[in-house]
């Protein structure tokens, strides 16, 4: 007789914890052979989970983290559904179809009933797409020179991971102008000196993830105006908008940054960011229609109709665009306006409070003009309080908070930075609690400071997370 008995023959109403699988622990290393019970598989998946952290909670993270009844009901309803089988799911199809014609409006296309765009599981899809394009058009326009088209590269300032990606994945020279002291973000000055006529594109970040801040496009953009009278190379711009891209319409319409800037050819943005749509919803729109090659639009038959597609992933949920749309309609500009000014006046309120904290400099206080709904800090210049950032990070994590701390890239690699991340959801009463939390973790790391040692090694680790943490 074996010693593990066939879960099927348990009756439903056992208790699933008294189950041998329940008593033994769940499979981990091998394919488990016979078949469990629902509510002992549910349960042993559902407690194992708990040990997860409360995304609520989680400061670290741009991602939506909580949502609306209704919407986790189409979510529930679109599970099974294709996205890019348009043929079976054409309603689906026509919902990505009006978000994009949507969102091009939104960005002052100056046709937004025509112009291309995309859906994708994530704005990192989106930016690949953007930059792909961007490679394509320099290489049709070099080939119609009669020029090589062997070394591509494209300029940014400080970047998320994907655009690191980028340039390794799709064999493009990445040409990122370092931070300085004083200077967070990429200045006209330091991305003409990094152009020449293998630039595919200059990426311009509406957003920055390390400090929140966003970047100048207006500026860029003139001074690539110059660039191109001096020297006749016409380098386009891509503006990263994963999260300023769904903040900025609402909170800081006069800002130019989008489609209203001639050079700027294509945009990316997170919809499960700022877009407040559930995780999996990406966004990549293109001025015009011929932005977008056409040889990067695949037709597709064998899914009950021929359809174009031009997406990184091919089959996806359609879950997260139906959502998005019930977004857009349901809030309309009035209503985004509405919950994105909650979160900057969160954000200004404990910008305010966190300066009188401790000896912190505030280097983005959620300045909708300036940036995202996010602060950030650094210990003030010459402070010595006997901790550092990671130990402040490591403190509230024990009441439940997630608050990063991580250094930046170079040339500030020396320096370290805090940041929250406010999002729909985030409510002032949570901002009160989050900064009693944050005044008893100060007061524990001044009556016991960290051993220099333990305070090393926890720099280490940090920084080992730092990329997850900001991205």
């Amino acid at each position: 007789m074996s010693e593990h008995p066939d879960t099927r023959t348990q009756p439903e109403e056992e208790d699933p914890y008294e189950s041998l699988m329940a008593r033994r622990g769940a499979p981990k290393l091998r394919f488990p052979a016979r078949e469990a019970d629902p509510r002992l598989a549910y349960a042993l998946v559902h407690d194992e989970l708990l040990l997860d952290g409360v995304a609520r909670m989680n400061l670290a993270t741009f991602c939506t983290t909580w949502a609306e009844p209704e919407v986790l009901a189409l979510l529930a309803e679109s599970f099974d559904k294709n996205i890019v089988d348009k043929d079976e799911y054409p309603q689906t199809a026509e919902l990505e179809t009006r978000c994009v014609r949507m969102l091009a409006d939104l960005w002052h296309s100056p046709h937004p009933h025509t112009t291309l765009g995309t859906s994708t599981t994530g704005s990192s899809e989106a930016a690949m797409l953007a930059g792909l394009a961007a490679k394509f058009r320099w290489r049709e326009r070099r080939a119609g020179e009669g020029k090589p088209a062997e070394r591509p590269n494209f300029v940014c300032g400080p970047v998320q991971v994907c655009w690191e990606k980028f340039a390794r994945y799709f064999d493009v020279e990445i040409r990122q102008v370092p931070m300085d002291p004083g200077r967070y973000l990429m200045e006209p000055e330091q991305c003409l000196e990094r152009c020449d006529e293998n630039t595919i594109m200059v990426v311009a970040t509406l957003g920055q993830t390390f400090t929140g801040l966003f970047e100048d496009v207006v500026a860029i953009a003139a001074a690539l105006d110059d660039f191109e009278r001096q020297r006749g190379i016409d380098i386009p711009m891509h503006v990263d908008g994963a999260s300023g891209a769904m903040l900025a319409p609402f909170t800081a319409p006069d800002l130019e940054w989008d489609f209203r800037v001639e050079r700027v050819k294509s945009i990316n943005a997170s919809g499960h960011k700022t877009g407040l749509a559930p995780l999996g919803c990406g966004w990549a729109v293109w001025r015009e229609q011929h932005d977008m090659p056409q040889r990067m639009i695949f037709n597709v038959n064998y899914l009950g109709g021929e359809m174009p597609t031009f997406n990184l992933n091919f089959s996806r949920p359609g879950g997260q665009v139906v959502t998005q749309y019930y977004d857009f309609i349901r809030l309309g500009r009035e209503g985004y306006a509405r919950v994105h000014r909650a979160t900057y006046e969160t954000c200004a309120h404990l910008a305010h409070q966190i300066a009188k904290l401790g000896p912190f400099e505030i280097v983005h206080a959620g300045d909708p003009q300036k940036g995202i709904a996010a602060v950030s800090w650094t210990l003030a210049d010459g402070a010595n309080p006997g901790y550092n950032l990671f130990d402040l990070a490591d403190r509230l994590r024990a009441h439940g908070w997630l608050v990063p701390a991580y250094t930046l890239p170079p040339h500030l690699d020396n320096l370290a930075i805090q940041r929250i991340l406010v999002r729909h959801g985030f409510s002032r009463d949570m901002a009160d609690l989050l900064l009693a939390d944050l005044e008893r973790s100060l007061k524990t790391l001044a009556e016991h400071p960290p051993s220099k040692s333990l305070s090393e090694r926890e720099v280490g680790s940090f920084n080992h997370d730092a990329k997850a943490a900001v991205s």
